[in-house]
């Protein structure tokens, strides 16, 4: 099973290979794609808890497009985005 999920806060690469790294490493997630124009998050997973992924992303500093955007997340995907450059 896929699911798309539109976040907010995604610039760049380097923010793609953290929610990437991150999401991967919750059970039942397979695989993990990102389109960073359209700031979208596919996730390919058997079983995964939504709930679980979404607060992942969350805490990452990436949350889904219609819950709070504040500007702790906006801190943490600038540092989220300065890690995965370094990373990748």
């Amino acid at each position: 099973m896929t699911t798309a999920i539109k976040i907010e806060n995604l610039k760049c690469g380097g923010c793609a290979a953290t929610i990437k790294k991150g999401l991967l490493t919750l059970e039942n997630v397979n695989s993990v794609d990102i389109d960073v124009e359209k700031s979208i998050v596919s996730i390919t997973s058997e079983n995964a808890n939504m709930h679980l992924i979404k607060e992942k992303l969350s805490k990452l500093g990436y949350p889904e497009v219609g819950d709070k955007n504040t500007i702790v997340h906006k801190a943490k995907s600038f540092v989220s985005c300065a890690v995965g450059r370094i990373d990748s």
